[in-house]
């Protein structure tokens, strides 16, 4: 078993078994995420814990919406840059639309600095 899913397993056990200060059972995990667009189970949810199953990024996206936590909860070891922890979070609410537009704009940006050293040379 990989150690970064013994780690994601730990840490969705101990998220659920401390939300919001008393722990929710495996099945209400189970049935909040399907109100999330997850069809999962509790026995799914035990594999996750065990690092007997993976879940995918959409299913951990998911986890740490409905804990209110940022996705790198589970990645402890993986610390991202002041850069990326702005742009998480003033992107963190925006719609597919949005997204796709701040990413276009970004490509922009890149591309116009790009065309700006090579004038410079």
């Amino acid at each position: 078993m990989s150690e970064i899913y013994r780690t994601v397993g730990e840490k969705i056990r101990d998220l659920r078994t401390h939300h919001r200060g008393k722990g929710i059972s495996q099945e209400q995990l189970a049935l909040a995420l399907k109100t999330l667009g997850v069809n999962t189970t509790a026995n799914t949810i035990s594999r996750w814990e065990t690092a007997t199953y993976k879940p995918s990024v959409e299913d951990l996206e998911k986890l740490a919406r409905f804990f209110g936590v940022p996705i790198s909860v589970f990645f402890p070891q993986i610390e991202p840059s002041e850069q990326v922890r702005a742009l998480l979070s003033a992107t963190g609410n925006l719609g597919k639309d949005d997204l796709e537009e701040l990413t276009r704009y970004a490509l922009f940006r890149k591309a116009r600095g790009e065309i700006r050293k090579t004038r410079r040379k």
